[in-house]
């Protein structure tokens, strides 16, 4: 049983799973003997370049802040390395990607329509479902869409939303539009090939306009 806009509704299945989070591993590292601090929660604290209190000695991944992800920890991991070898490093932790592995699959970049409005922000959004793309129905998987978030004002891209087939692996076009600071007419203006299940984020970009074809 579960609530669903205000109304009660039920759900059978076989099984349920429930993922109710996960805490650092720090327990007996007895960091304070070497002057390294912890927060409340037991993560390592560190500043922007992970590094904690004590010069020369990082933390990265999930015993820091931030997501626990692999491919965070790994860039992390990868700045740390560039820092002590004298070189410059980045970690933009607006552009992480997310994902969740089920059917379909899910995932996300950026910020939601949600905490927009909470920040006062002005957006536009344009959505394209998978049931109007060639591939999806060539693979038979029509469930679906593909949502994208622009500055109301600049068009910058702000957040891109994706479920349904290969979500996993399109969400990297999004980041990569967002790292670059793209916006949706950049996106919109790009040759995205036929057929393929991009070209629902190639209408999502137009439909931000309203100028989407398919629909």
């Amino acid at each position: 049983t579960y609530q669903q806009l205000g109304t009660e509704r039920q759900l059978q299945v076989d099984k349920v799973l429930v993922s109710a989070g996960r805490e650092p591993m720090t327990a007996g590292l007895n960091a304070a003997a070497v002057g390294i601090e912890l927060d409340q929660s037991g993560f390592i604290q560190v500043d922007a370049l992970c590094q904690t209190r004590v010069r020369g000695i990082y933390a990265i991944g999930d015993v820091v802040r931030g997501p626990m992800l692999a491919h965070k920890a790994s860039e992390e991991g990868m700045a740390v390395a560039e820092r002590i070898a004298g070189q410059q490093s980045h970690v933009n932790y607006d552009v992480i990607p997310w994902v969740i592995y089920t059917h379909p699959e899910i995932a996300w970049v950026g910020r939601t329509t949600t905490e927009l409005d909470a920040l006062g922000i002005p957006y536009k959004t344009g959505q394209f479902p998978f049931k109007a793309n060639g591939r999806a129905h060539a693979a038979g998987d029509l469930q679906g869409m593909v949502k994208l978030i622009s500055d109301a004002h600049t068009d910058r891209l702000l957040g891109a939303h994706i479920l349904g087939p290969n979500a996993s692996e399109m969400i990297a076009e999004a980041v990569v539009a967002m790292e670059f600071s793209a916006s949706a007419e950049d996106i919109a203006r790009t040759i995205h090939a036929h057929p393929t299940l991009s070209e629902s984020f190639h209408e999502a970009a137009l439909a931000v306009d309203r100028r989407t074809i398919h629909i």
